[in-house]
């Protein structure tokens, strides 16, 4: 059915993967984490929901469900671009500050909802790059890097994972929501409290129960696009819209 997807800041390429996937309709969630040499995390996230009695699996123990599970592999160097080979050669030099430079980079988030009002959403990242090794960011906490609930609405989130965490900023939008704000407005109010009470800039994308969705942030940008009733809109910059027809632009992208 007519369904609206809203995807932000694309920049995947980096080899560790982390990722979520969350049904609105019962709150059934999968997460991955620290997955290597897999093309499709939020695939295998959904593998995690589905077929298992868990909700995040990592490292090592997600390596060997996707085995079992028949995932396909695909050899390290392939997932990274030459744009993330250079953003990391450029944090080696002796004045960058990696953690500035990737904070907002390396996630791709969708939200959905379908004719019946069932939400979703999904996150995907590499995370950030120089980081400690065991370092897990906020993509694959549930609350943090997505929530969906049907009674509410779907969220998927991204920048500063630190921060992100600390205030659960997913759930927090949608906490706004129920207490009938609207999304753009709760939106707002989550992204401005993360800055104040812990200096955390972000993005977040977010579909109300009745299909209203917003896309906002904190950060410089954010790309994002949205489809409704056979329309894309897009943007990147503040108060930036762009609007044509869908099937125009998959002809434009080659799908």
């Amino acid at each position: 059915g007519k369904a609206v997807v809203i995807i932000n800041n694309s920049g995947l390429g980096e080899v560790e993967m982390d990722a979520i996937i969350m049904d609105g309709k019962n709150l059934a969630s999968g997460a991955v984490s620290a997955v290597k040499c897999i093309a499709n995390p939020i695939k295998l996230s959904r593998l995690v929901m589905e077929k298992t009695e868990h909700m995040l699996l990592t490292d090592q123990g997600a390596h060997a469900f996707a085995k079992a599970m028949g995932v396909p592999e695909i050899p390290g160097k392939k997932l990274i671009t030459e744009r993330s080979r250079e953003r990391w050669e450029k944090n080696l030099e002796a004045d960058s500050n990696p953690q500035e430079i990737e904070k907002d980079l390396g996630t791709v988030g969708a939200v959905a909802i379908d004719n019946e009002g069932n939400v979703a959403c999904a996150t995907s990242t590499g995370g950030l790059s120089n980081k400690m090794v065991g370092r897990v960011g906020d993509t694959p906490c549930i609350g943090c890097g997505g929530y969906a609930d049907n009674n509410v609405g779907a969220t998927s989130t991204t920048g500063h994972g630190e921060s992100i965490m600390k205030v659960v900023l997913a759930r927090l939008v949608l906490y706004h929501m129920e207490q009938g704000m609207s999304a753009e407005e709760a939106a707002d109010t989550a992204l401005n409290y993360m800055k104040t009470r812990v200096g955390g800039l972000g993005g977040v994308i977010v579909i109300g129960k009745s299909g209203e969705w917003t896309a906002r942030f904190s950060t410089k940008q954010l790309s994002w696009a949205a489809v409704k009733d056979d329309q894309l809109q897009h943007g990147i910059n503040l108060g930036e819209l762009h609007t044509q027809p869908a099937e125009e632009a998959l002809v434009a992208a080659g799908f």
